[in-house]
């Protein structure tokens, strides 16, 4: 049976998490952080996608943004590329009867390489706005592993696309080899090997594939060396297609043919080429604004490429600090959400709400602070920091607790420096 993965895999599932969450508020205000973190790491890239491909389409997220298979199987990461804006618009419209989740089964088997197959499992493209599936079990000789193809359209340039389309900062998903490369006839494809649980807790390899065409076809494969993505023994060393089997399965022309059948979703909201007024910072713009506001005796000795964190060492240890400036975080929801009634308020209207919690699900001693603080105003201006006590997310712990205080934290989150940004 299908299954949703856990919300920390790649801090996406922003609706699930605010829902989940309204049901037991104080018990997961560490997914609910994560999932206002993605929610603005979308809208940025929304944003930046309207301004350089005039598309932005909702993304079907959230590791960091991240795109769902309907099996359960992992989301693709967060990209920095802006090449997927490059591609030109456009939805074929179905000519062909949507294919069966049969077919879809039939085809899998035929491109597989020889072995055994078991515990079939699939949905065609005539659920209703659901997107066709195939899964299966297969095993060559050296034991089972599962393998899944997912379908669906994109929108050409939009966020969904490049969120799919490359590949993630290991401080923030772990993985062993990511490879994101433009194919002659203009397609994208994603080829990326990682794990099942980024902390490792379980040793399940995840691998998979991605493709995007220009038209905005886009297909999904991924294998684990187990029998299932989760709860399952791992049966073998490695997933059982190496990488050059991965491509040849995921491009192969009859997935394209099958896209194309998918009915389109006639109350899909149409992408608009206009962008937001707000302008958000880069990654190096608020990066320079945060070393000046930490703390003397801290030293900085790595920094994010496509996402603001720091990784400090105050002489105790390594500590991971990730900081989020966003606007568009003021409508009620998300504010009661991330807010609610115990924050305080600031006699400028700011809101401030201080968390400790333990960190990332399964790593023992994880300790996280965070600072969340909303400007007073109409555009919904965000500044939230966290500090860990180990050098990434997912890592053991290697100090006590994180090397900034709940007061520094403070400090750096409600900053003047910040309204540069607004």
């Amino acid at each position: 049976m299908p299954v949703e993965h856990d919300e920390d895999r790649f801090e996406g599932r922003l609706s699930h998490a605010l829902h989940d969450a309204g049901e037991r508020f104080d018990a997961d205000r560490t997914a609910l952080v994560a999932a206002g973190r993605a929610r603005g790491r979308r809208l940025r890239l929304r944003r930046r996608a309207a301004v350089v491909g005039g598309a932005a389409g909702i993304a079907a997220v959230a590791v960091g943004g991240a795109l769902l298979v309907p099996w359960g199987g992992s989301p693709a990461p967060l990209p920095s590329s802006s090449s997927v804006a490059e591609q030109p618009s456009g939805t074929p419209t179905p000519s062909v009867a949507p294919v069966t989740g049969r077919e879809l089964i039939e085809t899998l088997e035929e491109l597989l390489p020889d072995g055994k197959v078991s515990e079939q499992e699939s949905r065609g493209a005539e659920a209703p706005l659901r997107s066709p599936y195939a899964r299966l079990v297969y095993d060559d000789g050296k034991g089972p592993g599962a393998i899944g193809v997912s379908l669906d359209r994109v929108e050409p340039g939009s966020e969904q696309a490049q969120q799919t389309a490359d590949c993630p900062d290991k401080a923030l998903i772990p993985h062993d080899s990511c490879v994101s490369t433009r194919l002659p006839d203009g397609s994208l494809l994603k080829l990326f090997q990682g794990y099942e649980y980024p902390d490792r807790r379980v040793d399940t390899k995840w691998w998979s594939a991605d493709l995007i065409t220009p038209t905005g076809q886009h297909v999904s494969v991924s294998e684990w060396n187990a029998a299932a993505e989760k709860d399952a023994p791992i049966s073998r060393s490695e997933p059982p297609l190496s990488t050059t089997q991965l491509k040849e399965l995921v491009t192969a022309q009859v997935w394209r043919g099958y896209v194309d059948s998918i009915p389109e979703d006639p109350k899909r909201p149409k992408p608009s080429a206009a962008p937001s007024t707000a302008v958000e910072p880069s990654v190096d713009s608020v990066l320079a604004t945060l070393v000046p506001l930490l703390p003397k005796g801290v030293e900085v000795v790595e920094k994010g490429n496509d996402y603001t964190y720091l990784v400090l060492d105050d002489g105790k240890g390594r500590s991971y600090v990730q900081i989020d400036v966003q606007h568009g975080m003021g409508d009620k929801e998300t504010v009661d959400q991330l807010f609610g009634d115990d924050a305080e308020t600031l006699p400028d209207g700011t809101k401030v709400a201080s968390r400790q919690s333990g960190g990332d699900k399964g790593v023992d001693g994880a300790v996280m602070w965070t600072v969340d603080t909303l400007r007073a105003g109409t555009d919904g201006f965000r500044v939230v920091i966290s500090a860990f006590n180990s050098g990434t997310q997912h890592d053991a712990p290697s100090r006590e607790t994180p090397a900034l205080t709940m007061k520094q934290l403070r400090e750096i989150a409600l900053s003047p420096q910040w309204d540069q940004y607004r």
